[in-house]
C-alpha cells in the first residue's frame, strides 16, 4: 500500500521543514496518547476477559493490581477501591477468573490496560480450586487441628445462633430445641449470602466471643446456621475472615450450614460439625425427658444399693437366728438345776421343822421357867449404870434449838409488823392479799390491825357483818369435874 506520507528527498535539513502540501502540524506524545486512549475506550467500552490472576497485590488506597494472562499473552488490569470492596472473593494469584470492565491505555507507560468493574470466578472448578487453596493455606497454620476443638457443655443455659432472623432455620432450632430441652436463645441476625455476608457473620461470632464472663447474653454455645444452596450461596461460609473467627471464637461452637452434603471451611474450623440446623439443635441439648429417665433410674439404683445391704443383713441375721437353740433348750439345764435346789429347800425346810419340834417338845416352857428368864432379864437391866448426862445433854441441845425456832417464828409472825403501824389485807376465809388487782376482785376485805380487825368493803355492796367473838366459858368450881362438851354443838 502506497504510503501517506510526501516523499522523501533528497535534501533532508537538519531542521524540520514544511513540505509542499503539508498541512498537518506534527502531534505531541500526550496528543496521540490522549488520541489513541479514546479510540480504545470507544471501540471497546465493554469487555469480558478470562484468565488466570497474576502478580496480584493491594495498593494502601484500596485499588487492586494485577494481570490477565494466558498461554500467549498478557493484559494488565486495575480495579479501583469502590470496586474491589463488593468482591465476593479474595483474589489470588493463580485464580481463573472472568473479567468485565473496559479498555483503556495507560500513556504514562505506553501500555494498554483493562479497569476491571467485576470480576468473578471462571467456573465451578475455578471456585473448588480457590476452596481448597484457602484449605490448604488454612489447616497449615493449624486451624483445623483436632486438638484445638473443645467439648461442646453438656446442658448449655443460653444458646446464641448466628443466622438470618426471617429464615426457616431458626424456626427449625427453636422449633427443636422446645422438643428435646427449652433453653434461652440468643439471636444475632446477619445476612447469610451475598455482598457483607462474610463481614457479618464474622463480626457476629466476635461479637458473642466478646462478651465478658457474666453477661447476661453471653451464651455457653454458639450455633452458626444456614440453609442449604449452591456453592456460591454458601461461599460466606469459606471466607477467611468467617474461618478465623470461628477458629478464635471463646465459646464452643456448632457449624450447621447447608445440607448434610454441604461441606464449607467453617466446618472445619468449628469445634463440632452439624448436618443441618435442625442436627446441631439436638447436638446442643439433651432430651429431658431422657435425662428425667435416667435420674429416675439412678434414683431407683441408688435406693437399691442403699437397702441391699440391709436386705442381706436381714438375710444372714435371719439365717443365723434359726441356726441358734430355743429359749427354752438353752434354759432347760437352769431349769432343771432350779427344780433340784427347790427340792432340796423343801427337804431341807421340813427336816429343820421337824428338829425344832423336836427340840420343843422336850423343852417345855413352865412359869417358874418364864419367871426365870424375866429375872435374869431384870439383873442385866439393873447392872447397866447410864450417867444422866446422857439424856440431860441431848435434851438441853434441843430445848436450846426449841428456844431459837421460837424467837424466829415471832420475829417472821405476818403480825409483827401490826405494832409499827402496818395493816395486814385478808379475805373474808382468812388469806392474806399481796396484789391490788387481787383485792378488786373480792367484795369485802378484812383489814387486821394491831388492836383489831376492820371489815371494809371494796364496792357498793355492805361489808359482811362481823362474826362475833367466842363466848367464854366459866371457869368450874373447885371440886366439880368439868361437864363434858356437847357432841352435836
Amino acid at each position: 500500500m502506497a504510503a501517506d506520507f510526501p516523499p522523501d528527498d533528497d535534501t533532508d535539513g537538519l531542521v524540520a521543514k514544511r513540505r509542499p502540501g503539508d498541512n498537518a502540524e506534527p502531534l505531541s506524545v500526550s496528543e496521540i496518547s490522549n488520541i489513541l486512549k479514546r479510540t480504545v475506550e470507544d471501540r471497546f467500552g465493554f469487555v469480558r476477559l478470562r484468565g488466570e490472576l497474576s502478580g496480584v497485590k493491594r495498593a494502601a488506597s484500596g485499588h487492586l493490581y494485577a494481570a490477565l494472562k494466558d498461554e500467549k499473552a498478557v493484559i494488565d488490569a486495575v480495579m479501583w477501591r469502590g470496586n474491589t470492596q463488593r468482591l465476593p472473593f479474595n483474589p489470588e494469584d493463580g485464580l481463573e477468573v472472568v473479567a468485565s470492565g473496559k479498555l483503556t491505555t495507560y500513556p504514562g507507560r505506553s501500555k494498554y490496560q483493562i479497569v476491571v468493574e467485576r470480576m468473578e470466578l471462571a467456573g465451578e472448578g475455578a471456585l473448588l480450586a480457590l476452596l481448597e487453596k484457602t484449605r490448604a493455606r488454612l489447616a497449615a497454620e493449624g486451624l483445623f487441628d483436632e486438638g484445638r476443638k473443645r467439648r461442646l457443655p453438656f446442658l448449655p443455659r443460653t444458646i446464641g445462633v448466628v443466622t438470618s432472623p426471617t429464615g426457616a432455620v431458626i424456626r427449625d432450632i427453636l422449633h427443636r430445641l422446645a422438643d428435646r430441652f427449652p433453653s434461652r436463645v440468643v439471636v444475632w441476625p446477619v445476612l447469610v449470602q451475598g455482598q457483607g455476608a462474610a463481614d457479618q457473620v464474622a463480626g457476629a461470632v466476635r461479637g458473642f466471643s466478646n462478651l465478658p464472663e457474666g453477661h447476661p447474653d453471653r451464651p455457653d454455645l454458639v450455633i452458626v446456621a444456614r440453609g442449604g444452596g449452591s456453592i456460591e450461596d454458601l461461599w460466606s461460609f469459606n471466607e477467611e475472615q468467617v474461618v478465623r473467627a470461628i477458629a478464635e471464637c471463646s465459646i464452643p461452637t456448632i457449624s450447621a450450614v447447608g445440607h448434610e452434603t454441604d461441606t464449607t471451611l467453617a466446618d472445619f474450623a468449628a469445634d463440632r460439625r452439624a448436618p443441618t440446623p435442625t442436627a446441631a439443635a439436638e447436638i446442643a441439648v439433651p432430651v429431658r425427658a431422657e435425662l428425667a429417665a435416667t435420674l429416675a433410674d439412678f434414683e431407683a439404683r441408688t435406693k437399691r444399693a442403699i437397702l441391699r445391704p440391709v436386705q442381706l443383713g436381714r438375710e444372714r441375721l435371719e439365717a443365723r437366728a434359726d441356726r441358734l437353740p430355743s429359749a427354752q433348750t438353752l434354759l432347760q439345764p437352769q431349769g432343771q438345776a432350779l427344780d433340784d435346789l427347790a427340792d432340796a429347800l423343801r427337804r431341807g425346810l421340813m427336816d429343820r421343822t421337824g428338829k425344832a419340834r423336836e427340840a420343843l417338845a422336850r423343852h417345855r416352857l413352865s412359869p417358874g421357867t418364864l419367871k426365870g428368864i424375866v429375872r435374869e432379864g431384870q439383873n442385866k437391866l439393873d447392872g447397866l449404870r447410864l450417867p444422866p448426862s446422857l439424856l440431860t445433854r441431848p435434851l438441853g441441845e434441843k430445848h436450846s434449838q426449841l428456844d431459837a425456832l421460837a424467837r424466829l417464828a415471832s420475829q417472821l409472825h405476818p403480825d409483827r409488823p401490826l405494832s409499827r403501824g402496818f395493816v395486814r389485807v385478808t379475805t373474808s376465809d382468812g388469806r392474806t392479799l399481796t396484789d391490788r388487782a387481787e383485792a378488786a376482785k373480792e367484795a369485802a376485805l378484812t383489814l387486821k390491825f394491831r388492836d383489831g380487825d376492820l371489815t371494809v368493803s371494796t364496792g357498793d355492796a355492805p361489808p359482811p357483818p362481823r362474826p362475833a367473838p367466842p363466848k367464854k366459858r366459866a371457869a368450874p368450881k373447885k371440886g366439880t369435874p368439868p361437864a363434858q362438851d356437847d357432841l352435836f354443838g
